[in-house]
C-alpha cells in the first residue's frame, strides 16, 4: 500500500480544500428536523451545482469520475472543514452503489441523476417491528399483479431515518412467503407518494422529528422499479450492507476530525488522567483511516467487500462513542448541557445499532472471519 499521495491527488485535496474553505455553511439545524432538513437539501444541491456531491460517480450523472483516494481526500477535507451531515447520505452512500453494481441501465439513467441533485431523497425501509437486527425476520409482503406489470406491497417499516423528509423509499419485501429464511425475498424501490403508502413521522429521545414509521396497503410497484432478480433480494441488501458497514457511510474523515476536535478540547482543559485516552482515541482514528486506505487499495485491485465490513463497522461505531464520551468527561458538568459534543454523543450511541447491531456484527466476524462453530 502506498501512503504517498500523486501530484494530481494533491491537486484535487486542494481544489476541495478551498472551496469547502468558502462554501461551508455554519450552524446549520439539525438535518433531523424538519427545519435542518430543508436547508441541508438546500446545501446538497450547492454541492451539486459545484460537482462536489458524487466526485466518485460519472460526470453524466454529476460526478467527477474521482478516483476512490480521491474521494477519500474529499470527505477528510469535507469534515475538516465542519461541512453539515449529508442528508442523501443513504441514496448516495447506500443505495447509489447498489444501483451501479445491481440496476438496469434505465434504472441508473432515470435515478442516479436525480438522486445526486437531492430532487429525490432516498430513505432505507429495512427494520420492521418484529424484524429489527435480524433482517431475514421481515414480514412485509410484495403479490404479483400481472395484469398490471409489477407487485402490490404491504407490510410495516420502522426506524426509518428522515423518511418523514424524505420522497422514495427503498427496501426489502417477500415475494415468496414460503422459501427459506434468506430467499425469497426482493429488493424495491418505492416513491413515498404512492397510492397506499402512509408516512408517521416520530419523534426521537433528542427531539429530532426525523424517524418515521412507513405503511404500505396494496402499494403498486411497477417491475421497472424492481432492483436485482426477484427473490435474489437477499444479495442485493448484503450488497448495500456492505457499503454502509465497510467503507461509504462513514469515511475515515469524519473520525479525524473528530480526533482533533478532541485534541484541541484537551489543550484548553488539559485533565491529566485523560490524557492517555485522549492520544489512544486519536490514534484510534487515524488507524481507522489507515485500513480505510488498505481496503480501498484491495477495491481498486478488483476486490469486493466481504465479511470484514462487519469488523470496520464495529471499529467506527465503538470509537465514535468512545471519542464522544471523552470529550463530555472533559467537560464536566458543562457536558450536560445542549451543544455539540452532547448531541454527537447521543447520535454515537445509536452507532452500535443501526447498519445492523454490534452484536450481530460479533456472530458474523466469529462464523465468517474466525470460522468459530455457529454452536
Amino acid at each position: 500500500m502506498d501512503l504517498t499521495y500523486t501530484d494530481e491527488e494533491e491537486a484535487f485535496r486542494a481544489e476541495a480544500r478551498a472551496w469547502l474553505e468558502a462554501n461551508v455553511p455554519r450552524r446549520l439545524p439539525s438535518g433531523d428536523t424538519a427545519e435542518g432538513f430543508a436547508l441541508h437539501v438546500e446545501w446538497e444541491r450547492t454541492l451539486f451545482g459545484a460537482r462536489w456531491a458524487v466526485v466518485s460517480w460519472p460526470r453524466e450523472y454529476g460526478g467527477r469520475e474521482a478516483s476512490l483516494v480521491e474521494w477519500l481526500l474529499f470527505e477528510e477535507e469535507y469534515y475538516r472543514a465542519g461541512g453539515p451531515q449529508r442528508v442523501t447520505q443513504n441514496g448516495i452512500f447506500l443505495l447509489a452503489p447498489t444501483l451501479f453494481e445491481f440496476g438496469t441501465q434505465e434504472q441508473k439513467d432515470r435515478i442516479l441523476p436525480r438522486m445526486a441533485a437531492a430532487e429525490d431523497l432516498w430513505c432505507q425501509g429495512w427494520s420492521e417491528p418484529n424484524a429489527g437486527s435480524d433482517l431475514a425476520g421481515i414480514k412485509s409482503t410484495a403479490v404479483r399483479d400481472e395484469a398490471a406489470g409489477g407487485w402490490r406491497l404491504t407490510g410495516q417499516k420502522t426506524w426509518t431515518t428522515r423518511g418523514a423528509f424524505c420522497t422514495h423509499l427503498f427496501g426489502l419485501f417477500r415475494t415468496d412467503p414460503a422459501a427459506e429464511r434468506h430467499r425469497g425475498m426482493t429488493y424495491f424501490l418505492v416513491p413515498l407518494t404512492a397510492e397506499g403508502v402512509t408516512v408517521r413521522g416520530f419523534g426521537r429521545l433528542d427531539g429530532d422529528e426525523g424517524f418515521a414509521e412507513v405503511f404500505f396497503e396494496d402499494v403498486f410497484v411497477p417491475d421497472a422499479d424492481v432492483l436485482g432478480d426477484v427473490g435474489r433480494g437477499w444479495e442485493v441488501a448484503m450488497a448495500t450492507a456492505g457499503s454502509e458497514r465497510g467503507l461509504t457511510l462513514r469515511s475515515p474523515g469524519r473520525f479525524q476530525a473528530a480526533a482533533a476536535r478532541l485534541v484541541e478540547l484537551w489543550r484548553e482543559q488539559p485533565e491529566p488522567d485523560l490524557a492517555d485516552e485522549v492520544t489512544r482515541a486519536w490514534m484510534d482514528a487515524e488507524a481507522y483511516h489507515l485500513h480505510t486506505l488498505q481496503t480501498v487499495t484491495r477495491l481498486m485491485d478488483g476486490a469486493r467487500p466481504g465479511p470484514e465490513a462487519s469488523l470496520t463497522k464495529l471499529f467506527w461505531s465503538e470509537l465514535d462513542v468512545r471519542l464522544h464520551e471523552i470529550a463530555l468527561r472533559l467537560l464536566g458538568p458543562e457536558g450536560e448541557l445542549e451543544g455539540p459534543w452532547t448531541k454527537g454523543f447521543q447520535f454515537a450511541l445509536a452507532g452500535p445499532i443501526y447498519a445492523g447491531t454490534n452484536e450481530i456484527q460479533r456472530n458474523v466476524v466469529a462464523e465468517r472471519l474466525l470460522g468459530l462453530p455457529r454452536r
